[in-house]
């Protein structure tokens, strides 16, 4: 993240990086986020990378996988085996690991005093706890699942850090459920979405307590403005929220760096019970492998 280590960084699909001859400066690193080490796509973009003659490190789950002997460095997720063909816990590994990352760099770079850097690691330190407390409100995502199982589209809307994780959510409702779901910039609704939001359209808004709140809130008004229905990721305790949304799913409150992390575990265990009632398998969704190795 270039907000602890003020580096400047560019993402990109594996599958798109390989194509676009990307412009890579003297002294860049390509950093590889896989939990196999072996999708086709990652290996070929850490391929074209050395071809411009860039290092590589790899974020990797599997020990001695491609990835991880194609690579300069490595820092292993250690997340163990992950059956299920949707990834829930290695994704979040993945999180955990980039933030270790940023503060390692931070710290080389002199962006980061030890003060800062010590508050970042016992922010992390009690991460488990936190998200042991979100997985304990195993009912409400029961309870929402229920209400809106047999919607056949969705709307996720996150701002900043926590846009990604909109992403992943609807990412694991498609994936689980087979259900259309669509992850999207919530400052962006205005500019096509918004056109298609109805009763029938649940939309879901990542609605934390960060210095974007209020334009979520802005959000979450303009969807129930037009009769739509909104389920809101918010920190415990958000009157505001809970007045405005038509559910809410509280998350604790913890750093802006980490809750992305405590925001993704109720979207997955919503896909997951939404999956379960409709009679899909989670586990092993049609179409779809672990390891994409193939193009």
């Amino acid at each position: 993240d270039r907000g602890l280590a003020r580096l400047p960084v560019e993402a990109d699909y594996g599958s798109e990086f390989r194509y676009r001859d990307p412009l890579l400066e003297a002294g860049s690193v390509v950093l590889v986020i896989t939990q196999s080490g072996e999708t086709v796509d990652t290996l070929a973009a850490m391929e074209e990378a050395r071809a411009k003659g860039m290092q590589s490190i790899a974020l990797v789950n599997v020990v001695g996988s491609q990835a991880a002997r194609l690579a300069d460095g490595v820092v292993y997720l250690n997340a163990g085996p992950e059956i299920g063909v949707a990834s829930t816990k290695a994704f979040t590994s993945q999180v955990v690991a980039a933030y270790l990352l940023a503060i390692y760099l931070g710290e080389k770079r002199g962006t980061l005093d030890d003060e800062r850097r010590h508050q970042l690691l016992h922010d992390l330190a009690r991460l488990p706890n936190l998200a042991g407390q979100v997985l304990a409100n195993g009912t409400q995502y029961e309870r929402i699942a229920r209400r809106y199982m047999h919607c056949r589209n969705f709307l996720y809307l996150g701002r900043g850090i926590n846009y990604p994780i909109a992403l992943e959510g609807a990412l694991k409702l498609k994936e689980v459920s087979y259900i259309h779901a669509e992850g999207y910039p919530a400052g962006e609704m205005k500019h096509g979405p918004i056109a298609l939001i109805d009763e029938n359209l649940p939309v879901l808004t990542i609605c934390p307590r960060d210095k974007v709140r209020a334009k979520m809130l802005n959000n979450i008004e303009q969807v129930k403005a037009r009769g739509g229905r909104v389920i809101a990721v918010a920190t415990e305790g958000d009157a505001e929220v809970a007045d405005k949304a038509d559910d809410v799913i509280w998350i604790p409150e913890t750093s802006r760096y980490l809750t992305p992390i405590l925001a993704v575990i109720p979207l997955q265990l919503l896909a997951y019970h939404i999956g379960v009632l409709l009679g899909c398998d989670v586990d092993q969704p049609r179409n779809l492998a672990k390891s994409v190795t193939v193009e």
